[in-house]
């Protein structure tokens, strides 16, 4: 990702955010060319639940669907209901959680695709055909060891009868949910391959829809006819511990609000839970875990600045947190002044670590207090 000029932000306009949260959409779209071209000859499609895991699901679908993405994917029907008309009318917009009572007739008015994933949900939405007159696309989810959601190995046989007999659904592929792609070495994947495979022989000729982010990079055994990946889109490693081979898609910077001296044996934030040790020079940001930061990250993390490492200090607040700056200068840091958190210095996946999280948790949860730039 190209450096930013953060001081042509800092205008009339643009002042007073806490922090800059830039998505580059290119770096997204090029992304997403490099999964077809792995995931090749299957389709791929692109999950953008959770408001497209935070970075805005209007902006990186419209992106995407420019970029040739025909299928999409979120988590509940009234994330469906909204973005659905931001895709072009020829998109499936699947519904991984299916549907709740009561949200059938929305689903189906708004052509979106729910994932199936219990007879209840099937009877539902077989009632829904009949009361529109016409035949309703569904995708039917498996259970092959993840234990979350879809049809059981017992369920199957019931199954495939019932939609033998369901002439108002149309189902366009057969899915299933690796549980462990991000560590390819897991013999859980290999499991649940195997479950997938006895799937995919009983509800022939239906298409496959298997391959998560881990699943694309794990070859052709897992990709199905199309696949579904999220954070590799979004720039995050999708194996964990190994090189990651996608464009980062984030950067975050957030804005000096005080910098000062404390003499040695200054406590430091909620509760004190740091005494400095020496005179200490501190600067307090403007962003904390309610936008994004979390608290975990008290005492552990760290921001940057010109590449120099700034640990935080204490407790992350609400709304800020508290970084040693003594590395730096006497006049390096001034009052609006930005500081790294996600970028060249620090990955999405370091800063994870440094939370005891993961990526997504990261990503899900960056607030809409920042400034929002899509490049």
């Amino acid at each position: 990702m190209d450096s930013i000029d953060w001081r042509t932000l800092m205008n009339a306009e643009t002042t007073g955010y806490p922090g800059y949260l830039t998505i580059d959409l290119g770096a997204l779209v090029r992304n997403y060319r490099k999964l077809v071209a792995m995931a090749a000859p299957a389709t791929v499609s692109a999950v953008v639940k959770a408001d497209a895991y935070g970075l805005g699901a209007t902006r990186v679908a419209e992106a995407l669907a420019e970029a040739g993405c025909r299928h999409f994917f979120v988590a509940h029907a009234g994330e469906a209901i909204a973005l659905r008309p931001h895709l072009p009318e020829d998109a499936m917009l699947g519904v991984l959680n299916g549907l709740l009572p009561g949200a059938e007739a929305a689903v189906a008015a708004a052509h979106c695709t729910p994932v199936i994933n219990s007879f209840a949900q099937l009877a539902r939405w077989r009632a829904q055909a009949k009361i529109e007159g016409r035949r309703l696309q569904a995708l039917l989810q498996f259970d092959t060891g993840m234990s979350r959601l879809g049809f059981s190995p017992a369920d199957r046989a019931a199954l495939h009868a019932e939609i033998q007999n369901s002439p108002d659904i149309e189902i366009l592929y057969v899915m299933s949910h690796l549980a462990s792609a991000d560590e390819p070495d897991s013999a859980q994947n290999a499991s649940q391959l195997s479950e997938m495979r006895k799937v995919a022989e009983e509800f022939a000729p239906l298409p496959l829809c298997f391959a998560n982010s881990g699943g694309v990079l794990m070859g052709a055994d897992y990709h199905g006819a199309l696949a579904r990946p999220g954070i590799a889109l979004y720039g995050g490693a999708p194996h964990a511990g190994a090189a990651n081979p996608m464009e980062p898609v984030v950067s975050l910077s957030i804005a000096v609000v005080q910098t000062h001296t404390v003499p040695a044996s200054t406590a430091i934030g909620y509760s004190g839970t740091h005494v400095t040790t020496g005179e200490t020079r501190l600067a307090t940001l403007a962003a904390g875990y309610a936008d994004g930061l979390h608290r975990a990250l008290s005492s552990r993390g760290a921001v940057y600045f010109q590449g120099q490492r700034l640990p935080i200090v204490g407790r992350v607040s609400m709304d800020s947190m508290t970084v040693d700056i003594s590395a730096l200068p006497a006049d390096a840091l001034t009052l609006g002044a930005l500081a790294e958190v996600i970028g060249p210095h620090q990955t999405l996946e370091a800063l994870a670590a440094d939370a005891g999280t993961i990526a997504y948790e990261i990503l899900t949860s960056l607030g809409h207090r920042y400034r929002r730039d899509y490049r």
